[in-house]
């Protein structure tokens, strides 16, 4: 599916405001392909002891299909974590290369990658900026 680049940017900002660096989404499967080559996916963020839907905002933000019938997340492929893989292209839409670290609890690779270093800094890969957690 196509979106404008205004509507990519919009949802970016909105995500941004919801995900912090640090955040967790939540992901469920909804349907699993007969070929096991795709899934539609969707994901959560709880805020105020609610979760939020966030699908449409992230199809926009990264460009994924939105799966009308099932209200999800559309991505292809197998032989890996499909929701890792959503957000951790999630992430990397939001803040590119590089996102600040968080101090102690940052998720970034580069911490069980040898960097033991929690004072501000950035860190060469924002795509690792949020968690996820299958629900």
């Amino acid at each position: 599916m196509k979106y404008t680049k205004a509507e990519q940017e919009a949802a970016r900002v909105t995500l941004r405001e919801l995900l912090p660096p640090g955040s967790t989404v939540h992901t469920t499967v909804k349907h699993v392909a007969r070929s096991g080559m795709s899934r539609s996916i969707s994901c959560y963020v709880i805020r105020d002891d609610s979760p939020r839907w966030i699908d449409s905002l992230i199809c926009k933000a990264v460009g994924y299909t939105f799966d009308e019938k099932r209200e999800a997340v559309k991505i292809g492929g197998c032989g890996m974590d499909m929701g890792f893989a959503i957000v951790y292209d999630l992430a990397y839409s939001l803040w590119g290369k590089n996102f600040s670290c968080i101090g102690k609890g940052c998720p970034s690779n580069d911490h069980s990658n040898g960097d033991r270093d929690y004072t501000p800094h950035a860190h060469s890969d924002g795509g690792y900026a949020l968690r996820q957690r299958w629900l």
